[in-house]
């Protein structure tokens, strides 16, 4: 066989091969996976993230009028005593004695006051002699009924129904006046969380905004509650505004001292704003950031093939799992999430139908997770 001979046909069977080639359209790009979530319409206020005690509606700290030694605690924590019942009591020793001894000055000043209008009397005395004389007995009867008073106050009572919720001494300690003994709630009045707020958080805050509270001890529940107190003063040790909570519907077994995670939503006039999940931000310098739409192709009928849009927004602040924007993003529109970080502008894109979520939860109660 001649091998030369057969060369120029082969050259332009390869020649006509690659001719009809070029002609070919080049296959389409394959679309990107994505997930999407819509966007949703939320408060204008970000809410408020606290931690909190739970308490009884009103819980009293009860002290002596009087320093002393504790001679008697006649309760313990928990215990659940009547109106007027005998709660703790001091050495009454030293306080008898100044009773005893004001009111022997009160005699000795009433006595001196009858000699010195007899005295007087008998022009004895001047008249401010006498009158000195009355100032006298005067004060003498002020600190005896001052003694009596604080006899009487060395035993601390039940003011109310209620329930001993905590002892701070032990018997044979020294306590001083005001320095408080139990701490005592009153029964059939509820609890509440008492939490405490910064000064740019309380601006936002007031009664009737309600709130969403969880505790350790009642892990998965998540309860509502509605402010019932904001403090018009910050407290002068921690300079926070304290606040109350009571709750919607309060557990069974709720008890005094628990700690509770507070979250408050305050309510505003404003507009709302518009609510992106956190992964939908791929770029972001202060106030202005960037995230992704998907925008159906609508061809064939495939919603879930599209194209990824790149959309400049402005951020108001950011939640604990959303982003709230002023700008950018009307409600309702598909947000890219899943995927997001990796797209070009104008990339052709699939949702993942599956993996396709609803409305990102906006910070109302409930939604916390």
């Amino acid at each position: 066989m001649n091998i030369r001979s057969k060369m120029p046909a082969l050259a332009l069977s390869l020649a006509l091969l690659a001719g009809c080639g070029s002609n070919e359209t080049p296959p389409a790009p394959k679309a990107t996976p994505v997930r999407v979530q819509s966007a949703s319409r939320g408060p204008a206020v970000p809410p408020i993230d606290t931690n909190g005690v739970v308490v009884t509606k009103d819980e009293m700290r009860l002290s002596f009028k009087v320093g002393g030694v504790v001679r008697r605690v006649h309760v313990q924590e928990g215990d659940v005593v009547k109106r007027g019942a005998r709660l703790a009591e001091i050495e009454l020793t030293e306080v008898s004695a100044q009773v005893e001894q004001a009111q022997q000055l009160a005699d000795k000043a009433t006595r001196d006051l009858a000699r010195g209008e007899n005295l007087y009397a008998d022009q004895v005395i001047s008249l401010e002699q006498l009158q000195d004389l009355r100032t006298q007995s005067a004060l003498a009867e002020a600190q005896s009924k001052s003694a009596r008073f604080n006899l009487g106050h060395s035993v601390i009572t039940a003011p109310q129904d209620g329930t001993v919720l905590r002892k701070l001494v032990e018997e044979r300690e020294l306590v001083a006046p005001g320095v408080p003994v139990l701490v005592f709630g009153e029964s059939g009045r509820g609890y509440v969380v008492r939490a405490a707020l910064a000064d740019r958080e309380i601006v936002n805050v007031k009664r009737g905004d309600k709130g969403l509270i969880r505790m350790d001890a009642f892990p998965g529940q998540a309860m509502t509650g509605t402010i019932v107190e904001v403090a018009s003063a910050a407290d002068e040790r921690s300079g926070m505004f304290p606040i109350e909570v009571i709750f919607d519907t309060a557990p069974p077994r709720l008890v005094s001292g628990l700690v509770a995670r507070l979250r408050v939503e305050p309510t505003s006039g404003a507009p709302p704003l518009t609510y992106v999940p956190m992964a939908a931000l791929v770029e972001g310098d202060g106030d202005r950031a960037s995230v992704f739409v998907f925008e159906t192709g609508a061809a064939g009928g495939r919603d879930t093939v599209g194209k990824a849009l790149k959309r400049n927004v402005r951020v108001a602040f950011i939640t604990a799992d959303a982003i709230a924007l002023e700008s950018g993003i009307a409600a309702g529109e598909s947000v890219i999430t899943d995927g997001a970080l990796f797209l070009e502008n104008g990339e052709a894109v699939e949702v993942v139908r599956d993996a396709t979520k609803q409305a990102v939860n906006t910070p109302t109660p409930g939604a916390e997770g």
